[in-house]
């Protein structure tokens, strides 16, 4: 998998396409401080930003392409390649295959923990696209039965 260079940090970058202000940022910094977790989830969480917001960012910072998947149709067969409590866990759903390549939408396309694990498990090379938590789980909710 190539690495991507990061060039701005998310924040500055969501400050950049007006969608936060400097305020916002700052306080949203703050509760990371204090709780943790992904700054983008955070923003979310203060209803600073939309996931849809966040997405579209993240695939600009880092080059994946952003597919939202409500309107997108998955293969069973392709969806049973990714057992459900990896999907769950990693918050990711295998889309498509295309030869040795499996296109998996993940909401965190840094986790290069997942990555591995997805290529380890299908034994293919995987492919990402960004796309947001809620439409990640309504596809597991929907596919995996």
């Amino acid at each position: 998998m190539a690495k991507r260079v990061i060039s701005k940090q998310l924040g500055q970058l969501l400050m950049e396409r007006k969608v936060i202000d400097e305020k916002q940022l700052s306080h949203a910094l703050e509760v990371q401080k204090e709780k943790g977790g992904l700054i983008g989830h955070i923003l979310v969480e203060l209803g600073y930003a939309t996931e849809e917001a966040i997405a579209q960012a993240i695939t600009t910072q880092y080059g994946f392409p952003y597919l939202p998947l409500k309107n997108y149709d998955i293969d069973v067969e392709i969806v049973k390649m990714v057992p459900k409590n990896v999907a769950l866990q990693f918050c990711l759903i295998p889309i498509d295959k295309i030869g040795t390549n499996l296109t998996i939408a993940m909401s965190d396309p840094l986790n290069v923990l997942a990555i591995e694990d997805i290529e380890l498990i299908s034994g293919l090379c995987v492919q990402i696209f960004v796309s947001t938590e809620t439409d990640i789980k309504k596809a597991i909710g929907k596919y995996y039965k």
